[in-house]
């Protein structure tokens, strides 16, 4: 009689997937906590390059830690791994991870630009492993609800989607200089809010056909943490990294109709209006926003308009709602992708969100800066 395969991470299994967390900013703060709530997960181990920084993580959580990712792959007890890095180096961590047969989570952007994204799906396909992505707003409720109330046609045939993301989180020019500054290493608006709201209008309305897009850069230098650097005043570094992006697009239903999209994009305004998606039709309009910019889930209301009438406050379904209130409002719906991602691991099957949408995402987010820079109107 063969014996019982290992239960974990394989599909059918009944105990939770072995996870550790590469990079220890919102893995730390975020991941860390939803993968100790998901029943369906263990944070086993953490990685980070600097010793320092990893010593004091792995005291504060009290699990073990590795600098060398080579010897965190070649580790039996760990089947999965959390990427949450900066964006430069995630493609060839997750590279690395696929290749050692791990079953991989990555944040966003997945890579630097979508032919690397597209990579990392025929080398998943290859391994058999299982990669999601944290596309976390697919998990916030009122979205849920919103996307329920456009299936059952609640505004008609959409005529018009508009998509307000208006931070002032980098607003301060006394900001340091850091990796979010560089074009080179996935820094800029449209990597950090772009690749999530290119997604959020795929999954409500349909693909993007094509755009056209303008992308500037509010502040063009800022101080080197170190007080050393390049830039024309001692101690700064020039920024090339786009922090507004604004983009006329074209989203496709699946009934094949075209619908007009405009996406407004930035972390200079201050204060800021936060996040606004609007949504007109023929039987009329659904709007869902939040101008909290300190938690970008708590705080979002959502109101729906029916033809002839004013927009109305629509009652979240309680069946959407949370489990548990988070003080960091971003645990609960990274918690629901995890368990997603698990589920997917123990039944085997492809995830959504998973490297497709990321992909797609990516390459509107890439043709955007091409379209900037070009003056185009571009078709993914």
């Amino acid at each position: 009689m063969a014996s019982p395969p290992d239960p974990r991470g394989v599909p059918g299994g009944a105990a939770p997937l072995r996870v550790a967390v590469a990079g220890l900013g919102f893995g730390e703060q975020v991941h860390l906590p939803a993968l100790s709530a998901c029943p369906l997960t263990e944070p086993v181990a953490l990685w980070h390059p600097r010793p320092e920084r990893l010593a004091k993580a792995c005291s504060a959580s009290g699990l073990p830690g590795f600098t060398d990712f080579d010897a965190l792959l070649a580790d039996p007890s760990i089947d999965a791994l959390v990427i949450a890095t900066p964006p430069g180096p995630r493609f060839e961590l997750a590279k690395a991870a696929i290749a050692a047969g791990k079953h991989v989570l990555l944040e966003k952007p997945v890579a630097l630009n979508a032919e690397q994204g597209q990579e990392l799906q025929r080398l998943a396909l290859g391994a058999g492993v299982c990669v999601g992505v944290d596309f976390e707003y697919r998990a916030v409720p009122l979205f849920q609800q919103l996307a329920a109330l456009l299936h059952q046609g609640a505004i008609g045939t959409p005529w018009l989607v508009k998509l307000d993301w208006l931070m002032g989180s980098r607003a301060d020019p006394g900001r340091p200089w850091s990796w979010y500054s560089q074009r080179s290493e996935g820094g800029g608006v449209l990597g950090a809010l772009g690749t999530h709201a290119f997604d959020t209008l795929h999954w409500l309305v349909g693909p993007t056909r094509q755009l056209s897009a303008t992308c500037s850069t509010a502040i063009a230098e800022r101080p080197l943490p170190s007080g050393k650097g390049p830039g024309p005043e001692p101690g700064s570094a020039p920024v090339d990294a786009e922090d507004i992006a604004l983009v006329q697009g074209e989203l496709e239903t699946s009934r094949g109709q075209s619908v007009p999209a405009q996406i407004s994009l930035a972390s200079v305004t201050r204060p800021g209006r936060g996040y606004w998606i609007e949504l007109y039709g023929s039987e009329g309009s659904l709007v869902l926003g939040s101008s909290n910019q300190s938690d970008y889930v708590h705080g979002f209301q959502l109101w729906q308009a029916r033809a002839g009438e004013g927009l109305q406050l629509v009652e979240p379904d309680p069946l959407l709602a949370f489990e548990r209130t988070w003080v960091d409002g971003r645990v609960a719906p990274v918690q629901r992708i995890l368990h997603g991602w698990a589920t997917a691991v123990r039944e085997g099957k492809p995830l959504v969100p998973g490297l497709t949408e990321a992909v797609l995402s990516q390459a509107c987010c890439d043709l955007a800066l091409r379209s900037a820079r070009d003056g185009l109107r571009l078709r993914p």
